[in-house]
């Protein structure tokens, strides 16, 4: 009987061997692909910014990291085209001095003609040369300029363009390749590759108050002459506009930044829109988080960023936020340094509101903040003084009523020293609180630009920083 089974066992296996051998014969192999599923989405700050009638394209609506590592080719097919080289001249310097001119890249970011590059490329020229890949030649309009992002904003009088569509540059993760793409010394265009080497750098080379500093930072090789070209993911996505190198040479040597794409859209929105910049403020002052400070308020690590000022009647105040406050997201969006935070808010326009999420006092508070325009409080200030400032190198204002309550000492705030300045040359730090000038007190910014004025061939500034109990003198020659 055991026998019996054990033939009719081995016999049923073997048919059913022979029938998957037949079926894999006559019928073909198919091959299973799995992809992962794309849901169309909303640029997140699309609605804060209202369509105009020449568009910008839609920006690509990724949340998610973009790279497919295996090659570049298509990517660079899609780009190459929409990278242009930029002439830029300064017809009176040329007539006096033989000079004047300067050369960059920049992108094409729609079918009809506008480009986008960096500030420094166009700043204090007068007549722009566009030569795009295809030789063609045009003379460019520059509809505007931002400092204190480093981008500006050119037209040419063309139409069905290659252009490069915004992707998000939140979605970048470090480790992720990307390509580099510039139009140095009219070479046409060059692709270089390299990976997100860290985000939200700042390595303050931009002056000014509101000045935004928080680059992508790349290993991809960018030389003089690719300042405003592109930086892209390997779909082809704009994620950056390539804007400085760290270099004791002169030349590339493994750092390269760019600044983000979502930034740069909000900024070509307003510069196309307005000629100029929305920037829209929070109205707090800010300082890193440290370890101790993180101890000192009972936090468990040093996240976020620490509110150490508010400013009297702005957005924050309004909405209950105070000094001391640590915000930690903005619209959700995580915030770990200060330079994350500035370019979150300045992502959108005055008058819009966001969400901001704070610890005070060890809980997690909710803030609804409508943010105020930052040029707004300086519109009436005498242009003359403001130039006077500028050429000492540095920003001042008056103490706000909390700050005046708080210290218990009258004084002018120093908001931001430029470089290679005659105050730079003090060491003087931005934060600095001027009591004196040339022993004489002062209250006001009035006060303290009246007595500069007034001091002949020496100045001698007295004051102190927030914090620290010493005072500090500082002398310069106007």
């Amino acid at each position: 009987m055991n026998k019996q089974f054990g033939w009719i066992a081995l016999s049923s296996l073997l048919s059913a061997l022979l029938s998957v051998g037949i079926y894999h014969f006559v019928v073909p192999r198919q091959e299973v692909v799995i992809r992962e599923t794309v849901m169309p989405a909303k640029h997140p700050y699309e609605e804060m910014l209202p369509a105009a009638e020449n568009d910008l394209g839609n920006p690509s609506p990724r949340f998610f990291a973009t790279s497919a590592p295996n090659h570049f080719t298509e990517a660079a097919e899609r780009v190459i085209t929409a990278v242009v080289n930029i002439k830029a001249e300064n017809r009176h310097w040329l007539r006096r001095y033989h000079g004047g001119i300067s050369t960059g890249s920049g992108v094409i970011i729609s079918q009809d003609g506008y480009v986008v590059t960096n500030n420094h490329v166009v700043e204090e020229a007068d007549n722009f040369e566009v030569t795009l890949n295809d030789k063609r030649e045009f003379t460019a309009e520059l509809i505007g300029t931002d400092p204190s992002t480093d981008l500006a904003l050119l037209k040419i009088d063309a139409k069905d363009l290659p252009h490069i569509e915004f992707g998000n540059s939140d979605s970048v993760r470090i480790g992720e390749w990307v390509l580099a793409v510039g139009n140095p010394f009219n070479l046409e265009s060059t692709v270089t590759a390299g990976i997100v080497s860290a985000k939200g750098r700042n390595i303050d080379i931009l002056e000014g108050e509101y000045s935004i500093e928080s680059f992508i930072q790349t290993d991809a090789a960018v030389n003089p002459g690719n300042s405003g070209g592109a930086l892209v993911n390997t779909r082809g996505d704009l994620i950056g506009i390539n804007t400085a190198i760290i270099t004791r040479s002169g030349r590339y040597e493994g750092y390269s930044f760019a600044v983000p794409s979502n930034l740069a859209y909000k900024v070509v929105r307003d510069l196309r829109d307005f000629g100029k910049i929305q920037r829209g403020v929070l109205g707090v002052g800010i300082q890193e988080m440290t370890n101790e400070l993180a101890k000192e308020l009972g936090l468990a690590a040093a996240e976020g960023v620490y509110v150490n000022r508010v400013t009297s009647d702005g957005g924050a105040f309004k909405a209950g936020m105070r000094r001391g406050d640590v915000i930690v997201r903005v619209n959700g969006s995580k915030v770990l340094t200060m330079p994350q935070l500035q370019e979150l808010v300045a992502r959108y326009r005055p008058g819009n509101k966001v969400q901001v999420e704070y610890f005070r006092e060890g809980k997690l508070e909710k803030a609804e903040v409508v943010l105020q325009d930052a040029f707004a409080a300086g519109s009436d200030e005498n242009t003359e003084e403001t130039a006077y400032l500028r050429t000492l190198g540095f920003e001042l204002r008056d103490l706000s009523e909390d700050e005046l309550q708080r210290l218990s000492k009258a004084g002018v705030y120093v908001v931001s020293i430029y470089r290679f300045s005659t105050i730079e040359e003090t060491q003087m730090e931005p934060g600095y609180i001027i009591t004196h000038v040339n022993n004489k007190r002062v209250k006001t910014r009035a006060d303290a630009i009246r007595l500069m004025q007034e001091a002949g061939a020496e100045v001698v500034l007295d004051g102190y920083y927030e914090g620290y109990s010493d005072t500090y003198a500082y002398t310069f020659r106007p």
